[in-house]
């Protein structure tokens, strides 16, 4: 198995354990892909939930870039829900995982097509 591969194994792992459901192992696959190199660099492949400046970068460069939504206070509502639902007590806030979670929540996954 790639490091890829297991790398999508652990983000399934979250998505059944923190949220309660069967991931779309397709879209996940294309998510993980998406992010390139940056889910191989330890600080890169984590999202901090503390940090408005990587929240914003979230929203900007995913939600509006890749996704191409509209600027709106939804977006930000969108990400701190995800944030919620992973566990602010959690550290290890996948970046991969959140990037699923929000292009399913705007039902989005074309996006990956």
């Amino acid at each position: 198995m790639s490091r890829r591969d297991e790398l999508i194994e652990k983000y399934a792992d979250d998505i059944k354990t923190k949220f309660g459901e069967t991931p779309d192992m397709d879209l996940l696959t294309k998510v993980t892909i998406g992010l390139g190199p940056a889910i191989y660099n330890l600080d890169a492949s984590k999202v901090s939930g503390s940090d408005d400046k990587e929240l914003e970068t979230v929203k900007n460069n995913f939600l509006i870039k890749k996704l191409g939504l509209a600027d709106s206070p939804a977006l930000m509502d969108a990400i701190n829900s995800v944030i919620d639902k992973y566990g602010q007590s959690e550290k290890n806030k996948q970046r991969a995982v959140i990037y699923y979670m929000l292009a399913k929540h705007f039902g989005k996954q074309s996006a990956y097509n």
